[in-house]
């Protein structure tokens, strides 16, 4: 399947709520969304299971992939495309080993340090950031703001998505640093309209008003 970083879709249960889940997701890739990832940090593998095999129905025919994040059982026993791994949620040799060559495995970097110690060949992309504070992640590195990030798109063998608090009216700003695309949640899931929030992100930004 296709890997489109260029914005990508973090759920989360409880801004997806009142919409329900399968709602969000389905209008959020109506409006643009390129990737799913399924995070719920306090689900069992056991309710998540069948919630993954109900977005994978959800986005059936749409060539948008669904990655689950951290949870190497529920991606296996879902028919997920693939997996999200962060630094110290899984062995990346053995998520590859029990996915196969063909499911798309992602890892989140936040230093120079962690990267110089990814292998590659193992992986499809990297997840980068955070590059503002977010409130959907209380123990995150500190941020790295866009001269960080750009030091590390520039560095980074692999296709890279920038995640943390970003909105759509930092695409340009992204876009700068080299970076593949955006992943976002509450910018999306957080929105009442998650089509038009999606949609957001391809809008050209507006002009700025010359000064009088």
């Amino acid at each position: 399947m296709r890997l489109d970083l260029s914005l990508y879709l973090v759920t989360d249960p409880e801004m997806c709520a009142e919409r329900g889940l399968e709602d969000t997701v389905a209008a959020a890739v109506r409006g643009g969304v390129t990737l799913v990832q399924l995070r719920d940090k306090h689900a069992s593998d056991a309710e998540l299971v069948p919630v993954a095999r109900r977005l994978k129905t959800v986005l059936a025919g749409s060539g948008v992939p669904l990655l689950i994040n951290d949870r190497l059982e529920v991606a296996l026993a879902s028919g997920a495309d693939g997996l999200h791994i962060g630094q110290d949620d899984g062995d990346v040799d053995d998520a590859r080993a029990a996915l196969g060559p063909d499911a798309i495995l992602g890892l989140s970097v936040q230093t120079h340090e962690q990267l110089a110690r990814i292998e590659a060949g193992k992986l499809d992309y990297l997840g980068l950031g955070p590059v503002f504070a977010t409130p959907s992640k209380h123990d995150h590195a500190a941020p790295l703001g866009f001269e960080g990030l750009a030091a590390l798109v520039d560095a980074s063998p692999l296709p890279t998505v920038a995640i943390g608090g970003l909105k759509a009216e930092h695409v340009e700003a992204v876009r700068q640093t080299g970076a593949n695309g955006l992943a976002v949640i509450s910018a999306i899931c957080g929105k009442p309209d998650p089509e038009a929030a999606a949609r957001d992100f391809f809008q050209p930004a507006a002009p700025s008003m010359p000064r009088r």
